[in-house]
């Protein structure tokens, strides 16, 4: 009898004991519950054991969540009607905090990183949105953290996923960017004259000092336009030349005087174009005194 009774109470201890038994796995922490009051040790991976009836097991998990932000409308400060969304990544790192400060830990995220969201977009003007978008996640980052450290929440990181515009901003934006290529054309087009100009007079220069480099240079130019197999040849005339010929010439009235031993004029006489401005020595006769006779 008393053997049985030993055995039935063994027994008992044993189920009690094994029924104790609890298993942590390695990305989680075991937080425990004693009468209602939670123990400041944190239960690590692994086997661990408490009290069944006494003490009551949670655990928590320690890997990085990753938390989609539903879009957001909002209005930025330059009077821009956008919809943005994102997504945040945090961890617990005081799990004894997340059990204990807050009910339900992944919803407060969630409305603080919506209610962060849509200040930022009200703090920010639309270009920032759009090409300043890692100073806009190191603040929304900051707005997040800030009360999820109480909470015993770490935000990893936040990312602003995309930005929606209204089709008229798109059309705006799209005429801006042309305007501005078409601006950039411009300048590099003007920058590209004024480094050819600047050349061509540093050539110009060494011509002017080096005659013969200007005859080179035509003849290069007539070598590269045969080149093309052409039937016409056009052959450029240098107008030096031409003055070089008049100055080196005789004027032929010139030679005709000096065949004959005559001093050549040097000017000729102008004649009038109307015959009132003809000197004559005498007075002219009357023609109709002339008659008369």
């Amino acid at each position: 009898m008393v053997v049985d009774l030993l055995l039935g109470a063994g027994g008992i201890v044993a189920l009690w004991a094994v029924a104790g038994l609890r298993v942590v796995r390695q990305f989680e922490r075991g937080v425990v519950f004693r009468f209602g009051r939670v123990q400041s040790e944190v239960r690590q991976p692994g086997l661990t054991r408490v009290h069944p009836g006494v003490d009551r097991f949670h655990r928590v998990n320690m890997q990085i969540v990753t938390m989609p932000v539903p879009a957001q409308d909002g209005i930025t400060r330059d009077n821009v009607t956008v919809k943005v969304d994102a997504v945040v990544y945090f961890k617990v790192v005081d799990p004894v905090r997340v059990v204990v400060d807050v009910q339900d830990y992944r919803a407060a995220i969630g409305q603080v990183a919506q209610t962060s969201l849509r200040s930022i977009i009200g703090k920010s003007n639309l270009d920032d949105l759009l090409s300043n978008r890692e100073r806009l996640n190191q603040g929304l980052e900051l707005l997040i953290d800030s009360p999820a450290l109480g909470w015993g929440i770490h935000i990893d990181r936040v990312e602003i996923k995309d930005v929606v515009l209204p089709d008229s901003m798109k059309r705006s934006i799209a005429r801006q960017a042309e305007a501005e290529r078409e601006r950039r054309a411009r300048v590099i087009t003007a920058d590209g004259e004024l480094q050819a100009s600047e050349k061509l007079a540093q050539a110009a220069a060494v011509m002017s000092v080096e005659p013969a480099a200007l005859q080179l240079r035509l003849l290069q130019t007539v070598v590269e336009v045969a080149a093309e197999k052409n039937s016409t040849l056009i052959l450029p005339f240098p107008v030096e030349l031409l003055r070089f010929l008049e100055r080196s010439t005789p004027d032929k009235d010139v030679k005709e005087s000096a065949t004959n031993g005559e001093t050549p004029e040097l000017t000729a006489r102008k004649v009038p174009d109307d015959a009132r401005g003809i000197a004559l020595d005498g007075p002219l006769a009357d023609r109709r005194s002339g008659q008369n006779a």
